[in-house]
């Protein structure tokens, strides 16, 4: 294998594949929080183009290493996925649902802000499914698995960084809504990760 315009093109569109999840991801967080600044956004977009790297390294290592055992937890990949997603877009649900009775009631209620622990949950739920990418790039040595990992981060932080410009717009004119419709989208992208992996593999 080379450095050629084939390697550079497919490791883009590797990207791209694997950063729908996470672009879905960063379009309910720009819904739950319209005021969202550049800096948090850039951070945001930042962690999960961070995870969707490391990911496919962490399945390269593995198929050059313990490939049997990876082989056994690739199946668990679904459930974690399903569960992690399920448990912050069901906070995100409960917590849009509170929003949306105080603003019917008048009330002067704080939209809920996306903490470092979320985010993190969130970044390795949307990347986990991408340690199955190690198989898919077992044929390059370090040096090129680590330039393809760093296009797909490139490519994953665009696409992240939109994804949350485009929830904010959207989510301002949802008002109250928009909780609820970002945490039902975490939680069809966790079923959707579980369903595909385990009815259609």
């Amino acid at each position: 294998m080379e450095f050629d315009l084939r390697f550079f093109f497919n490791s883009a569109l590797l990207g791209v594949g694997l950063a729908m999840d996470a672009f879905s991801v960063s379009l309910a967080n720009g819904l739950n929080e319209t005021k969202m600044k550049t800096n948090k956004m850039s951070g945001i977009a930042g962690l999960f183009a961070f995870f969707q790297a490391l990911m496919p390294l962490i399945g390269w290592v593995c198929v050059h290493t313990v490939v049997q055992y990876f082989q056994s937890f690739e199946k668990l990949i679904p459930w974690i996925a399903l569960a992690l997603l399920g448990f912050i877009g069901g906070k995100m649900i409960i917590e849009g649902i509170k929003e949306k009775n105080c603003d019917e009631n008048g009330e002067n209620c704080e939209c809920s802000k996306l903490g470092i622990g979320a985010l993190l949950v969130q970044g390795v739920a949307t990347s986990i499914d991408a340690l199955s990418v190690g198989f898919t790039i077992a044929e390059y040595d370090l040096k090129m698995a680590l330039v393809s990992a760093a296009i797909i981060a490139a490519v994953t932080f665009v696409i992240c960084f939109a994804g949350i410009a485009i929830g904010k717009e959207f989510g301002t004119k949802l008002a109250g809504k928009a909780g609820i419709f970002g945490g039902s989208i975490l939680v069809f992208i966790g079923l959707e990760i579980f369903i595909s992996n385990v009815f259609f593999n």
